[in-house]
């Protein structure tokens, strides 16, 4: 069964090509979603896929890759959509 992780990245995880490897691991993984920078100097992503596909995702991108620096991931488990056929890097975005 598909479901949704939506994950907010903190710690030095802008300009440091964070984005790219979040994109390079869920190519790998077969991951569907997005991944955007946001002001707050946070990451958010949103991604769909089997669990068995999600689980790796999600420990892959709490550790990052130097010179990238996860303080904290806070995530959310979701159902999925099926609204993505891929993943894309986003804009940057104003969070509420």
């Amino acid at each position: 069964m598909k479901k949704r992780l939506h994950a907010i990245i903190q710690g030095r995880v802008q300009r440091v090509g964070f984005r790219n490897f979040v994109e390079e691991i869920a190519s790998q993984l077969e991951v569907t979603g997005w991944v955007r920078n946001l002001y707050s100097g946070e990451v958010e992503v949103v991604a769909e896929g089997e669990e068995t596909q999600l689980i790796p995702f999600l420990a892959h991108i709490s550790q990052g890759q130097p010179p990238a620096h996860v303080i904290d991931v806070k995530i959310e488990w979701e159902f999925a959509t099926g609204e993505f056929s891929s993943f894309d890097i986003r804009t940057t975005w104003v969070s509420d």
